[in-house]
């Protein structure tokens, strides 16, 4: 999962400043002095170039940080709890970093700024690599469900969505075929023969006997707008995070495997002992019985044997 669809171009560095200039001078006892400053600092400079400073990845003992969005409480509870009382176990460190976007995320996580993030599902990072080709991440576990479900302010039954019912899906296209899925699970619509539900499109739809209209909203807009909607189809933490009680959510079966939460990565790395060990601790049997007991999570995140 996400909070924000869109991508940024990848931004090249200035090249560095020196802080020197070669001169031609005219007295010889200056050239050769000259030639010594200049070839010190040419060495002083090429050095740390040529020897870059490791990621946190690639050292023994260093933090390792793993980000989601800046303000997902569940999220970063999880990490917390990781970090407290797993991470110990298996010889590492490891902190909650909080950043601003889907992008930032993501090229931190291949670039080796952040050992790893939690904040997606296998659909939404290959829509992230397929717009950013220059990333290299792997999803390395699947680590929870999230919360995700029909909401409705005006029915308590799915059966009871009128005929011509407008209803929200996602904007990003991961998403939006997650919502159908949901869709088709709860009855309301049915799909084409052999497709691929979990990369399903409005076009793949067989039949909508209530003749539903979708209207395509991003995350925040949906929960916003529910009161102008007959349905919409959501992470059950956006609906919250807006004060919306969850006898709003009207169908909510425990997501696919196709869209559980993933502990993904930066593929460059994937060989290292501390990354090594940083997915061990995130498979520990200890996570699974936190998500399925901890209040912090309660509905949002949920166990990967959640049914």
């Amino acid at each position: 999962m996400s909070n924000d669809t869109a991508t940024r171009p990848p931004v090249t560095p200035n090249e560095p400043d020196h802080g020197f200039e070669l001169t031609r001078r005219r007295r010889w006892p200056w050239i050769a002095g000259g030639v010594v400053v200049v070839l010190g600092a040419v060495a002083a400079i090429g050095i740390p170039l040529l020897n870059p400073t490791k990621s946190a990845n690639e050292v023994t003992g260093a933090t390792l940080l793993v980000a989601t969005a800046e303000g997902n409480a569940a999220e970063q509870s999880l990490v917390n709890f990781v970090a407290e009382k797993v991470a110990p176990k298996y010889g590492i460190k490891i902190a909650f970093k909080g950043l601003s976007d889907s992008n930032t995320i993501n090229r931190a996580v291949s670039d080796g700024e952040v050992a790893g993030t939690v904040y997606q599902h296998k659909l939404w990072l290959s829509q992230v690599l397929q717009s950013n080709p220059d990333f290299a991440e792997t999803a390395a576990t699947p680590v929870f469900r999230w919360g995700f479900g029909i909401f409705s302010d005006k029915y308590t039954d799915v059966k009871d969505l009128p005929d011509g019912a407008k209803v929200s899906l996602y904007s990003d296209p991961a998403n939006e075929s997650q919502g159908l899925w949901l869709l088709e699970r709860a009855g309301l619509i049915t799909f084409k023969p052999g497709i691929d539900k979990a990369r399903a499109t409005q076009a793949d739809i067989a039949t909508n006997p209530k003749h539903i209209t979708f209207t395509l909203l991003d995350f925040g807009a949906q929960s916003r707008a529910l009161p102008d909607l007959d349905a919409a189809v959501g992470y059950t933490e956006y609906y919250l995070a807006a004060k919306i009680p969850l006898s709003k959510e009207i169908f909510a079966p425990a997501a696919p495997d196709e869209f559980a939460g993933q502990l993904t990565i930066g593929s460059k790395y994937a060989t290292s002992d501390n990354i090594k060990k940083l997915v061990a601790a995130f498979k520990d049997p200890a996570v699974q019985k936190f998500l399925a007991t901890d209040p912090s999570v309660k509905d949002i995140l949920l166990p990967l044997d959640a049914r």
